[in-house]
């Protein structure tokens, strides 16, 4: 697999995930405020990694349409750039991991949205951390000669 078509699975891949939160997170949304808040957060994040991958899915296809897409430097640098952007977003996860574990943690006992609130991100960033860092590991290597 090419670093195309691995771009290409890994937006499929968010996409479809992302349509399956956005489920759950309406059908949590039915519940008590807690679940409501944890159902917002999955349908939120789960709009904004739709989008996220039908835009890049676009790009992508653009890029490797171009003439030199299948040259040994282009591919190198492509996997170089992607595999940075995932270990980057990674990051980023673990932040919002705790960013929504202090949230929750500072909610009083009777603020059961905002505790749902922040479990929603916790959850939302565990998820995008083992979806990134998968994909990290996974993403084609093409020595340059």
């Amino acid at each position: 697999m090419n670093s195309w078509q691995f771009q290409a699975l890994v937006s499929r891949r968010l996409l479809v995930i992302n349509l399956i939160n956005v489920l759950i997170g309406i059908l949590c949304s039915r519940s008590g405020a807690f679940w409501k808040a944890v159902g917002g957060q999955a349908v939120g994040w789960g709009v904004v990694n739709i989008a996220i991958a039908v835009i890049g899915g676009w790009f992508g296809s653009r890029r490797a349409a171009q003439d030199d897409a299948m040259s040994t430097s282009v591919l190198t640098k492509e996997s170089r750039n992607l595999r940075r952007l995932l270990w980057v977003n990674a990051g980023l996860d673990v932040l919002y991991m705790f960013g929504g574990w202090r949230f929750a943690r500072h909610a009083a006992e009777a603020q059961a949205g905002r505790r749902g609130t922040g479990w929603g991100i916790v959850l939302q960033g565990a998820m995008l951390f083992i979806f990134d860092v998968i994909h990290a590991q996974r993403v084609p290597r093409h020595n340059q000669r």
